[in-house]
């Protein structure tokens, strides 16, 4: 079960953090991974780490928020491989500032990341995919679109959009035998939080709001998309899969 060998996987963002423990799990399931990030030499790190393990992938440097690029390279996946099986669009940023501090073209910057890049990127992978007929598209979506936290208003508007677009594809791309899915991570000790996880006072607080009394670790956030993108999870469609350590079901 959940072999994904033959398979190619593209993950955005797969250079650290959720991107690379959801990179790193797909491929020690067999797939041929293609990471994405903007830094070249940080994916190639991460390659001669696959390539260590004597798994099987490639690097495709691009910004996800450059859709001529965006474009370029799936249309490159496609032609190399002769397919796309599974996209996993994970690419984000963070910005935080108080409402009133900030700034319009911020919010648009995260948006552009955040929602239009996936927009663009799942355009892009369901044109390869529809006549193939198959295919498994997973978001990175946000605990934050449940519960929401101070300071992020744009990344929390992103996420939500986010939600809403996965339950819209699912429905538009299920006749082609296309799932898409979200995961919706909770607090997990990455790169992106590294400034929250140095804040002793909001460290404490997560681990006391989490019923698991921890952060999450990188290398559990895999195991649920590799599922997501297996045969297995055919039937599993327009879903936002939270992994959080029980937090958004705590009161």
């Amino acid at each position: 079960m959940f072999d994904l060998s033959s398979k190619v996987a593209l993950v955005t963002g797969a250079s650290r953090g959720l991107g690379w423990g959801m990179a790193k799990s797909l491929a020690q399931a067999g797939a041929t991974v293609v990471l994405n990030a903007r830094d070249k030499g940080a994916l190639d790190a991460r390659l001669a780490e696959l390539n260590t393990a004597g798994l099987k992938g490639e690097v495709a440097a691009f910004d996800v928020s450059d859709e001529t690029a965006a474009v370029a390279a799936v249309a490159g996946i496609a032609q190399r491989h002769g397919r796309l099986d599974i996209a996993v669009l994970n690419a984000g940023i963070q910005h935080r500032k108080p409402i009133t501090e900030f700034e319009t073209a911020d919010f648009k910057r995260v948006l552009d990341t955040n929602l239009t890049a996936v927009w663009v990127m799942a355009r892009e992978c369901a044109r390869i995919m529809i006549p193939a007929k198959r295919g498994r598209i997973i978001m990175t979506g946000s605990i934050s679109a449940f519960s929401a936290r101070s300071t992020i208003s744009a990344y929390i508007a992103s996420k939500g959009a986010v939600h809403a677009l996965t339950r819209e594809l699912a429905v538009e791309l299920a006749q082609h035998n296309i799932t898409v899915n979200s995961i919706a991570p909770g607090y997990f000790a990455t790169e992106m939080n590294t400034v929250l996880i140095e804040n002793k006072e909001f460290n404490d607080w997560v681990c006391k709001r989490t019923p698991a009394g921890r952060w999450g670790r990188v290398e559990e956030i895999g195991p649920p998309c590799v599922f997501l993108a297996s045969d297995e999870a055919s039937y599993v469609n327009g879903h936002v899969l939270t992994v959080d350590g029980a937090f958004t079901v705590s009161v």
